[in-house]
């Protein structure tokens, strides 16, 4: 599945990151949520590919974002 941040609307509340640690992090220098190193798309921190077995935290954590900034695409 294919994941995409739009960081700049990002309010940096955690919900992501809480809610699929795995696959979202927090950036330390912006405080914007990132995709985790191992899943992102040619080094990107805004776009990655979620393997299978994250697939249901990563839409759960699309669902839970306040301000909507998370997109996946099967």
């Amino acid at each position: 599945m294919k994941v995409s941040i739009d960081r700049i609307g990002c309010i940096s509340c955690g919900s992501c990151w809480d809610t699929c640690p795995d696959f979202f992090e927090q950036n330390p220098d912006d405080s914007f949520s990132q995709i985790n190193e191992e899943f992102r798309v040619r080094g990107i921190i805004a776009e990655g590919e979620a393997p299978q077995d994250l697939s249901d935290c990563v839409i759960d954590a699309a669902d839970l974002c306040p301000v909507q900034i998370i997109r996946t695409e099967i």
